[in-house]
């Protein structure tokens, strides 16, 4: 093979590598060299990963901004609320002021001291007296509470411009995404139909050996078998979607993510929860694996880039990464971290 020119900078040094491993692991899996197509499929679940993990914090990115757009929204709405509360209150209180100054404004001592009977005049003094303070103390209220929220949702609405400026520079994490799956799918379209069958016969070796060893420690005498009812729904929701392509960042009707399909299959049971896999994890309510039952998501791999909902039996339904649909699989055949229970 002749040797690439040499070429300057990273990016360069980068292209140069890529071409070299491509054409190397053409060569290689043109020969059918077991190790070659180890390395291949290394570096294929390496770039899906990373775009797994470059997902995760862009739809992170959406999360937060959808929130604090909700927030500001609220705020908003209570500002208006209580600005329409306070025109009508100041518009009586002024209608009333209007009325007693129509009426001569008599001091309410000089109606005392003309009054046919001096006990009610004295008694309807005191009420008006009472009323005046207590529109007054009222109209203080409302001013200073709207004074408060103005000042919350300008807070809210700068904090809104941060996160929406953060979530276009999140456009570096789509091109890392799109990126990763350029190289994935280049990679894999250099290969033979015999090889990707190989590396692909590769995949379902290994998961199957996972889930046996597993399954060899009694796990499975040890988990629920029965889920609860918001369980038995969200699976019921995640088995419709069986079939359904995966998409980075989409979360149905018709193409998922990893956790575009767990958030989505646990809101059709009527339970709201995160979106992404990594907030899955960090905020939901963590179970002993030994102690999951159907419906409870496994989270996988040391990041918690990955997401799949347990559907009994030793298996689970997840949206796998680009190129694959939904469907199910053994629940061993990734690293699991651990187990969350939505409706805990």
């Amino acid at each position: 093979m002749r040797r690439p020119p040499r070429i300057h900078g990273r990016r360069a040094a980068a292209t140069v590598a890529l071409v070299c491993a491509l054409t190397a692991t053409t060569q290689q899996a043109a020969r059918a060299e077991p190790m070659t197509l180890a390395e291949v499929r290394a570096r294929l679940q390496s770039l899906y990963h990373d775009a797994e993990v470059a997902t995760d914090k862009y739809d992170a990115a959406d999360v937060k901004v959808a929130r604090q757009k909700k927030r500001v929204g609220t705020l908003t709405a209570q500002v208006h609320a209580t600005e329409v509360r306070l025109a009508r209150l100041t518009a009586l209180a002024g209608a009333a002021a209007r009325a007693q100054y129509r009426s001569g404004g008599v001091p309410a001592e000089l109606q005392f001291a003309l009054a046919d009977d001096p006990g009610r005049a004295l008694d309807n003094a005191g009420l008006a007296l009472q009323a005046q303070q207590n529109t007054q103390n009222l109209l203080t209220d409302l001013t200073a509470t709207r004074a408060d929220l103005r000042s919350r949702t300008g807070a809210a609405a700068a904090e809104l411009k941060r996160l929406q400026a953060g979530r276009r520079a999140m456009d570096t994490e789509r091109g890392k995404i799109e990126q990763h799956i350029t190289e994935a799918r280049t990679l894999e379209s250099r290969l033979a139909a015999t090889e990707r069958q190989r590396i692909a016969d590769l995949d379902r070796r290994d998961a199957d050996k996972a889930q046996v060893k597993w399954e060899s420690t009694g796990i499975l005498k040890k988990v629920g078998t029965h889920g609860t009812t918001a369980g038995k729904k969200a699976i019921a929701y995640a088995t419709r979607q069986l079939g359904k392509p995966y998409v980075w960042g989409a979360e149905g009707p018709d193409s998922f993510d990893c956790s575009g399909l767990t958030s989505q299959a646990w809101l059709a049971a009527g339970v709201t929860i995160p979106r992404t896999s990594e907030q899955q994890w960090a905020q939901l309510k963590h179970v002993p694996v030994e102690d999951m039952r159907p419906g409870d998501l496994i989270i996988y791999f040391s990041d918690a880039s990955h997401v799949a909902i347990y559907v009994g039996g030793g298996n689970i339904i997840s949206a796998p990464r680009p190129g694959r649909v939904v469907y199910v699989s053994p629940a061993a055949s990734m690293q699991i971290l651990g187990v969350v229970r939505p409706d805990a």
